[in-house]
């Protein structure tokens, strides 16, 4: 058994042969690039499919939190993806960084996207909100306060619901300690200067996936997102703030569909029926 933890603090896989449009899967906070595991088979064959680890994964790579600039990790995953990704699916904390990314204004007038080569987004379970005055006491509340029932979902989300209350209880409360309070205020700081992301910049196609049960990421933000963004549309799938596992096959059939309309390749393997809501502008 391969016991090896690779301690580099972004790395990226290519997990499939095909020779189609470039896709780069980006995990959330306090996941790994198993997150994807149950939608990749889904998936058309002929996609060329990479995921990254990126250093907020779940083994924690050492004082990630303490660094500022969460940007520059996220564009060390970009370029090593070979000829760059054409789409960029990210999820939970990894969307509101690339968001910050694609947010900056770029050297010799060449925006980000167009350095790194994006032609369509997805966005997953976004933390995002459009007026600042929506951050009161509370939410600062709870989020800090219920921080770790957050870590619990994903742990019941890969899991399958196999751990008791206890075990699932206790397990999130250990990652929300390895996050540290650094971690979380990067994951919070992120979260807070969403009002002021200039979202007219991100002109490329974007579809902006949630969780109708979704309790950290509400699925209301990410039609607020869709609203903001100038060319995209919402879904809104079952479950909650993992619908890649919860609801595998729904969310492969909207991420292949949108990719295959905006990419232009055409589909290869039979979508699944949706159960979601019609797309919000």
């Amino acid at each position: 058994m391969n016991t090896h933890i690779d301690l580099r603090p972004v790395s990226v896989e290519r997990r499939t042969d095909g020779s189609g449009p470039r896709v780069l899967l980006l995990h959330g906070l306090a996941a790994g690039d198993s997150v994807w595991d149950r939608t990749l088979p889904l998936l058309p064959d002929t996609y060329q499919l990479w995921t990254a680890r990126l250093p907020w994964r779940t083994e924690t790579i050492a004082d990630w939190g303490e660094q500022p600039n969460l940007r520059g990790w996220l564009a060390k995953a970009l370029t090593a993806v070979p000829g760059g990704p054409e789409v960029v699916v990210a999820h939970s904390m990894a969307a509101n960084v690339l968001l910050d990314l694609l947010d900056q204004k770029q050297r010799g007038g060449v925006d980000a996207l167009r350095r790194f080569g994006i032609r369509a987004l997805v966005l997953v379970s976004p933390f995002y909100r459009a007026d600042a005055q929506e951050f009161d006491w509370n939410t600062i509340s709870y989020y800090l306060n219920d921080f770790h029932l957050i870590m619990e979902e994903g742990i019941r989300a890969h899991s399958g619901g196999r751990f008791s209350a206890d075990v699932q209880h206790a397990m999130g409360l250990r990652v929300r300690d390895r996050v540290g309070p650094y971690g979380w205020f990067r994951f919070f700081d992120l979260y807070l200067r969403t009002p002021t992301l200039e979202t007219g910049r991100i002109t490329v196609p974007t579809l902006v996936l949630g969780g109708e049960a979704d309790f950290a990421a509400r699925p209301e933000e990410s039609l607020a997102l869709a609203r903001a963004l100038p060319d995209a549309a919402a879904r809104v799938l079952a479950g909650g703030h993992f619908p890649m596992l919860e609801a595998a096959e729904d969310f492969a059939a909207e991420v292949s569909s949108f990719v295959n309309s905006t990419v232009g390749l055409p589909l290869q393997r039979k979508a699944a029926p949706l159960n979601a809501l019609e797309p919000q502008r």
